[in-house]
C-alpha cells in the first residue's frame, strides 16, 4: 500500500509551475498528528491551492494573455478549478466514512490539469 496523503504533502499540478502543499481540515485527525485527506478534500483555495503560474493553453485566462500578446503563450495565476472528486482513492482505509488517498490519487483540474502529490510525509503502512 502507497504512503497516504496527510496535512502537508506536496502537491503538483501537470501545467503548473511550483508544488503547493494539500490542506486538510483539522477534523480529520486519526492517531497521528496531522490530518490524512480524503477523496472529497478538492475544494479549491481551500484544499487545493494555486500552483504559481498556469501555462495550460485551455485556462480562459491564459488564453486572454495569449491573445493579448499576440499570440506568445503567457502564463498566468494557476487558479485550480477541480469540481470533481480525486480518483483512485484508497477505499480499505476510510476517515469519517469516506476513503482516505495515497501517493497515487488523482485530481483532474477543468482545464486539463492533472495533480498529483509529489513528496509523502507519511511512512509506508503495511495491511
Amino acid at each position: 500500500m502507497q504512503p497516504l496523503m496527510i496535512q502537508g504533502t506536496l502537491l503538483k499540478c501537470s501545467f503548473g509551475n511550483a508544488p503547493v502543499p494539500i490542506m486538510v481540515l483539522p477534523d480529520k485527525k486519526v492517531n497521528s498528528m496531522l490530518p490524512v485527506a480524503v477523496k472529497s478534500d478538492h475544494i479549491p483555495l481551500l484544499n487545493i491551492l494555486p500552483f504559481g503560474m498556469c501555462s495550460n493553453p485551455a485556462n480562459p485566462m491564459v488564453i486572454a494573455a495569449t491573445a493579448a500578446a499576440m499570440g506568445v503563450l503567457t502564463p498566468m495565476p494557476c487558479i485550480p478549478c477541480t469540481t470533481q472528486e480525486w480518483s483512485g482513492a484508497c477505499e480499505k482505509v476510510k476517515i469519517k466514512g469516506k476513503p482516505a488517498l495515497h501517493m497515487g490519487s488523482e485530481l483532474k483540474c477543468l482545464y486539463g490539469g492533472s495533480i498529483r502529490a509529489v513528496a509523502p510525509l507519511q511512512p509506508r503502512v503495511l495491511l
